[in-house]
């Protein structure tokens, strides 16, 4: 996405010069970092999308010098860029040490494919079982190498310089472990438990009266009719089963042969079993047509049903014993809340609770059914996914335990109703890319570090099988895993190295190993650490540390620690980075590479994950948690950050393509003091998309844009926008298309029109995405700063109390020595001759002097 600074008016009045950039261009110094003062300006949002601060590494510090030696930040980086030495200067320094990884994130068109190692010969360490890679270094004539984790010397694989496909000798140097910092290996038969086993899909589809009337069955089953052939089936071995539920278990028989499959009802929802259990799988190529042929039936054998029941927890019972055996994945689509059975519950949202510290018991499970249920199932190698769809309340809290312990991914769709073209487009589409998706199956990841570094707490949808081994049935692609570092003993050399091991099963059953190592220098110096500061990855890691504090404490708590943290780091800054000259200025002020980690923090606090109201329904908060914690960090920053643009006075380039992609329109900064009456916005975060019309726009744009002769005629809420053979027209819906394009991943956003003087609660919506400004009781972005100095100020004042009562004391105890040794104050003032200053000789005398006159 390229920025253009320069705007062209089209529509109505001249616009507001553009805000420049208060501290011009700053250059990146590897040992420190300008300060930048935050106070009484905006946030430079345009340098969001800039790079992280670069990794300073020694010279030939990687064997082959490769530029990729390195991986890429999108899949493994790290919250500081420079390690500090000792676990005393982590803490003195109050950064936050963490991971954040995406190490199966799907590829853009301009991605290189990850190099795969096909020849089965896998160097590791005999003794920390690290993978061969481009920071180790070969001795004794490259006989042996030295792992650079633990040091170990071990002998380099015989066939490690021979091609066995030319059968010639290789170059040792072109081998893409020794090249790039992210490789695949696929793995010899010695890292399989058992051979790959066929990928299995086994559906549950709630029938009830709500998922028929929504029109919910009828838009899954077509769009699983239209995308049962981008199934992963590349070798013909992918078989599928299909469970409806109601108040009833109805299975399908589909025995080879048989066109019209039967269904075979159990009532009995007390003890679960299977009938016919060799006949409930249909193979995807032999039984493609019996398949369709029940999709196409389903929905008019439901049409008419009055049942409002759902036996959810039997139907995920009868599903893992049908999974348990060789693993799958369970996707469910779930439209009533399940109130029958093992697993039932129900309704508890509160309104009276939202917006206070008890909000905090409805965001957790209701039932620990669904939790055990998981963690039984990661033990089987079996996922779920679920897609949750509210009419009324859907305890997404609860439902949610499924994927979040066995690796899979939760979609709510609230108030879904398929009538309206916007919600079946969406969930047709987000449908259809989950079940095509590349997925990596029984799967486990570990991460190692060098000596002296400790994995200590993981963030994600998995399970942790032992301290540092995670579970996951389902690796889905651009998922994001966060992972907290200690150090355990001083860092004696001048870099350390990070390696993730994904060992997986691909979907054409081949055996897998994704390594993705990082190697970051180490430092004493406090100033490189904070010129180090990645703020994007910091801010992936409030979110995360955030939404686990809401859970486990209270939404206030949550909120605090962002704050309290941000207040930390600028305050280290302030008085051990700049120190005394700079650090007795009254200005905030933060390093360049931390700028905008301020407008990120007020970003998080003021997300509906987060944020303060009694107006965010229960079900939509939890959502919104559960896309922080597991969004990758390209997806996550324009969550907590939209992005803005202005419409109505585009520049004329804006929608051509060049060779860095469409161009955008400039960003605008979040604020309504932007919007002008006239004008029309957009504004996305990746999950929905709004086109904000001011009720002064001219008719002239409405025509050209909406297709309607008046502001008048526009219809609020979900929309569609007309494709149109105007100028404007284009251009908008090729920005629309292209938003939808680059948020890498399966999400579909949702388009609204927000008119100025329109549906209230969605003008507040989109209002609530203005974090520079004032919402309901939360502070402006200036306001927000202005309350971060202060508390700097006050963690600086107390640190001073603190330093001058401990000197106080220091002296007091000294003086009444200085009197039982000798009552002369001349040998006083000798035995403080050193301290220069002539308040602290007065200090002295004053404690002599008082001691004196108490004791007479």
């Amino acid at each position: 996405m390229q920025p253009h600074t320069q705007a062209q008016q089209q529509y109505g009045q001249e616009p507001m010069d553009a805000v420049t950039n208060q501290f011009g261009n700053m250059t990146m110094n590897q040992q420190t970092m300008p300060a930048v003062p935050l106070l009484g300006a905006p946030p430079n949002i345009a340098e969001l999308s800039g790079p992280e601060p670069k990794i300073h590494l020694p010279a030939n510090v990687s064997i082959t010098n490769s530029p990729y030696a390195n991986c890429d930040s999108s899949y493994k980086c790290c919250t500081v860029n420079a390690v500090p030495a000792t676990e005393a200067l982590l803490k003195k320094s109050r950064l936050p040490f963490a991971l954040v990884l995406a190490p199966y994130r799907s590829l853009k068109e301009d991605d290189e494919p990850v190099p795969v190692v096909s020849d089965s010969v896998i160097a590791r360490c005999r003794r920390c079982r690290t993978y061969i890679n481009p920071f180790v270094t070969f001795v004794e004539g490259g006989q042996r190498w030295k792992c650079n984790m633990c040091f170990l010397l071990n002998d380099v694989p015989a066939a490690f310089d021979y091609d066995a496909h030319t059968q010639q000798q290789a170059d040792r140097w072109k081998r893409p472990e020794l090249n790039y910092g992210c490789v695949e290996f696929v793995a010899p038969t010695e890292y399989m438990v058992r051979p790959p086993q066929a990928p299995a899909f086994v559906f549950i589809l709630d029938v009830s009266y709500s998922a028929v009337q929504s029109g919910m069955l009828a838009t899954a089953t077509r769009t699983l009719l239209d995308t049962l052939d981008r199934l992963p089936n590349e070798e013909n071995r992918t078989n599928v089963a299909i469970i409806t539920v109601d108040s009833a278990l109805h299975f399908y028989n589909f025995s080879d042969g048989v066109e019209d499959p039967q269904m075979l009802v159990v009532a009995d929802l007390e003890d679960v079993f299977l009938p016919q259990p060799d006949s409930l799988f249909a193979n995807l190529t032999r039984s493609m047509e019996g398949i369709k042929t029940l999709l196409e039936k389903l929905p008019d054998m439901f049409k008419d049903t009055v049942n409002v029941n759902n036996a959810l927890g039997p139907a995920l019972q009868a599903a893992f014993k049908m999974l348990s055996a060789n693993g799958g994945k369970i996707i469910c689509l779930q439209s009533t809340l399940p109130n029958v059975g093992t697993g039932a519950l129900k309704s508890r949202e509160d309104v009276k609770l939202l917006g206070t510290a008890k909000e905090t018991t409805l965001l957790n499970p209701a039932s620990p059914f669904y939790k055990t249920f998981a963690v039984d199932c990661s033990r089987s190698q079996v996922a779920c996914d679920m897609l949750i769809f509210g009419g009324q309340y859907a305890d997404v809290a609860t439902l949610s335990c499924l994927p979040h312990y066995t690796g899979g991914q939760t979609y709510y769709y609230p108030g879904f109703n398929a009538s309206r073209s916007e919600d079946a487009l969406k969930f047709a589409h987000e449908f259809s890319e989950l079940l095509s998706e590349q997925i990596g199956l029984e799967a486990v990841i570990r991460i190692r570090a060098s000596r002296g570094l400790r994995m200590n707490a993981f963030h994600g949808n998995f399970f942790i099988r032992s301290t540092d081994l995670l579970a996951l049935p389902n690796v889905p692609r651009d998922q994001n895993y966060c992972v907290e570092v200690v150090i355990e003993d001083d860092l004696k050399t001048p870099t350390v190295c990070f390696q993730t091991a994904l060992l997986h099963t691909s979907c054409t059953g081949e055996r897998r190993i994704r390594v993705v190592t990082l190697c970051l220098p180490v430092s004493n110096s406090m100033s490189e650490l904070y010129a180090s500061v990645n703020q994007k990855a910091v801010a992936d890691y409030l979110g995360t540390k955030a939404v686990e504090r809401a859970l486990t404490s209270k939404l206030d708590d949550a909120r605090d620690a962002i704050v309290n943290k941000l207040v930390d780091m600028l305050g280290v800054y302030k008085s051990h980075v700049l120190g005394s000259a700079q650090g007795s200025t009254p200005q905030l002020t933060a390093p360049e590479n931390m700028k905008l980690l301020p407008i990120l923090a007020l970003g998080l606090i003021k997300h509906d994950g987060l944020r303060q109201s009694s107006q965010i329904p229960t079900d939509m908060r939890t959502n919104a948690m559960n896309l922080l914690r597991t969004m990758p960090m390209q997806l996550l920053l324009p969550y907590i950050h939209p992005n803005f643009y202005s419409l109505h006075n585009m520049p004329p380039e804006t929608g051509e393509m060049t060779e860095n992609g469409v161009i955008f329109p400039p960003a605008l900064n979040l604020t309504a003091e932007r919007i002008e009456a006239h004008g029309c916005y957009l504004l996305e975060n990746g999950q929905n998309i709004y086109l904000w019309v001011g009720r002064g726009v001219v008719p002239q744009l409405c025509v050209d844009l909406f297709d309607v002769n008046s502001y008048e005629s526009l219809r609020g809420g979900k929309y569609t926008l007309p494709v149109l053979e105007t100028p404007l027209n284009k251009k908008v819906n090729l920005l629309i298309g292209k938003i939808r394009e680059m948020r890498r991943g399966n999400y579909y956003p949702t388009l609204y029109l927000v008119k100025e003087d329109g549906d209230p609660y969605l003008k507040i919506w989109f209002m609530s995405h203005l974090i520079e400004d004032r919402t309901e009781n939360v502070m402006s972005y200036q306001q927000f700063l202005q309350f971060v100095k202060d508390k700097v100020k006050q963690h600086e004042q107390r640190r001073n109390d603190r330093i001058y009562k401990q000197v106080l004391m220091r002296l007091f105890f000294f003086s009444r020595c200085a009197i039982r040794l000798d009552q002369v104050p001349s040998r006083l003032v000798v035995f403080y001759q050193p301290l220069s200053s002539p308040f602290l000789v007065y200090i002295h005398f004053y404690f002599y002097y008082s001691f004196r006159y108490t004791h007479k």
